[in-house]
């Protein structure tokens, strides 16, 4: 396991000419930008778990007889913010194998001249192996354990793709929402969905009137190994995306918290338009601090002769108002898709705040 370590360094602080490729409006560090950089460490990891680590070249993919794509994404938590600006170490490696697939953990960290190192981000890719001739899953080379926290790293990488599995048999696109997550949304119709004049609310917002969207070419300088889009393109594209709705809907700056999940169903081709839709699901509710918001993306390629548009990246990410304010609007469903969108992203935010809160308790402990 050990073998397939990875990390990069980015020397914000010592480098002015690299920081201002990527600082924001605000002077700081563009986020998107650094989950660009993820996304390509967790491929170089999982393709340095096949070839071995001497190998220092991928060279062509039909000559390898295989390719490796990432299946998705399960989580990005941000822990610590990344001000003031330091340099950035980029690290992963696989902690687990299935019989096509990996499971690639990732760490963003701080390092600081007299503190030590400050974890800024942890998350996980899942990255799965394919033939170069069939398109067809292959298998991957068995993880080797050395160490006992080689083993706990091992479980980890486990019990996550087991959570996912129980996560999609549990998806609201397969069963019900349970009787708790029913009363809630139709107390919130009882509560703001009628149309009544008398019940227009000013802080109510329909579910379908946050849609934001753009639509761009894809050039082949986004290209990866595979000729398709880079997908940490996509990422970066998503994210800045959301995070102008974020800001659109609660009329303030806000901090990025999480990102949820992310799905890659098919490649992008180099030439083909695609388009984004971003919509606010889900808010915390009003009065209540922080003030969270959970919004999706949803890329898909649009072909320009028949019109017909095909999903290729489900993107969801939570951010929060920075502003120390809570937020008093509402999102509300009016269709029952959206009813579900609502719940999926209420479950979002309902399960990012258990981590944060499990993350903070072991802070705590450790003081």
């Amino acid at each position: 396991m050990h073998e397939t370590y990875s990390q990069i360094v980015l020397p914000f602080a010592s480098s002015p000419e690299l920081f201002e490729q990527y600082t924001n409006a605000s002077g700081g560090l563009r986020t998107g930008m650094l989950m660009e950089h993820l996304d390509s460490l967790a491929g170089s990891i999982a393709y340095k778990h096949m070839l071995g680590p001497s190998v220092e070249t991928l060279g062509r993919v039909q000559e390898r007889g295989f390719y490796i794509v990432t299946a998705s994404v399960e989580r990005l938590d941000m822990l610590a913010s990344l001000y003031p600006i330091r340099d950035i170490r980029l690290s992963g490696q696989v902690i687990y194998t299935g019989t096509s697939s990996m499971e690639v953990a990732v760490k963003m960290e701080a390092l600081n001249p007299n503190r030590g190192e400050e974890t800024l981000m942890l998350g996980r890719f899942s990255m799965v192996c394919r033939d170069a001739r069939t398109h067809k899953a292959r298998p991957v080379n068995p993880l080797i354990i050395d160490t006992p926290e080689e083993e706990v790293l091992y479980k980890m990488g486990e019990s996550s793709k087991n959570r996912r599995k129980h996560a999609a048999l549990q998806a609201l696109s397969r069963v019900p929402p349970s009787s708790d997550e029913a009363a809630e949304l139709h107390a919130t119709y009882l509560k703001c969905g009628q149309e009544d004049d008398s019940l227009v609310r000013s802080d109510r917002v329909w579910m379908g009137d946050t849609l934001l969207e753009k639509t761009m070419l894809m050039f082949p300088q986004e290209r990866n190994v595979h000729q398709k889009v880079f997908g940490g393109y996509l990422m970066r594209l998503a994210y800045e995306l959301g995070f102008a709705n974020a800001c659109f809907f609660m009329r303030s700056h806000v901090t990025f918290h999480s990102l949820d999940g992310i799905s890659f169903t098919q490649p992008v081709p180099i030439g083909s338009i695609l388009r984004l839709r971003s919509q606010i699901l889900h808010t915390s509710p009003p009065g209540t601090l922080p003030a969270n918001v959970h919004v999706r993306v949803v890329a898909g390629v649009v072909n320009v002769q028949t019109g017909h548009e095909e999903t290729t990246n489900d993107f969801r990410f939570t951010w929060a108002r920075d502003d120390g304010k809570s937020t008093s609007r509402i999102i509300v469903p009016k269709t029952y898709r959206e009813a579900m969108l609502w719940l999926e992203g209420k479950r979002a935010l309902e399960m990012g705040a258990q981590i944060r809160g499990s993350r903070n308790r072991a802070l705590g402990g450790e003081k």
